[in-house]
């Protein structure tokens, strides 16, 4: 079992950064893969970015490629989110979940862990 609590969310104007993180207890995340994945109002949720469990290449979304980055502590035992160059479209609940699996995986289906969510706003 994996718990995860994502924090960090909040009211920004475009152009500007947040850093989204997620604490995860109950086992280590150095050997598991990991995701943030988003929700938009009226839309379904979508993969934004995944780290392997293998710390291999960290995949992102072609909508935040270049202004978000994932990473990870394994000390901390959290999943961060680094948010650049916010747009008004980034606006969504943001989700870190954590796969079973040992593979990278875009896949919602393949994640068994989910954390509540936190709100970003992106004001224009």
């Amino acid at each position: 079992q994996v718990q995860l609590v994502e924090s960090g969310g909040g009211l920004v104007q475009a152009g500007g950064s947040l850093r989204l993180s997620c604490a995860a207890s109950g086992r280590t995340i150095s050997r598991i893969t990991m995701g943030w994945f988003r929700q938009a109002p009226g839309k379904e949720r979508e993969f934004v970015a995944g780290i392997p469990w293998n710390f291999g290449t960290t995949y992102h979304a072609d909508s935040v490629k270049g202004r978000f980055t994932i990473s990870r502590d394994t000390a901390k035992n959290t999943l961060y989110l680094q948010m650049n160059s916010l747009k008004p479209e980034d606006t969504a609940v943001y989700y870190c979940a954590a796969s079973a699996l040992l593979k990278m995986t875009m896949r919602e289906d393949e994640y068994d862990y989910w954390g509540q969510g936190t709100q970003v706003t992106v004001s224009s």
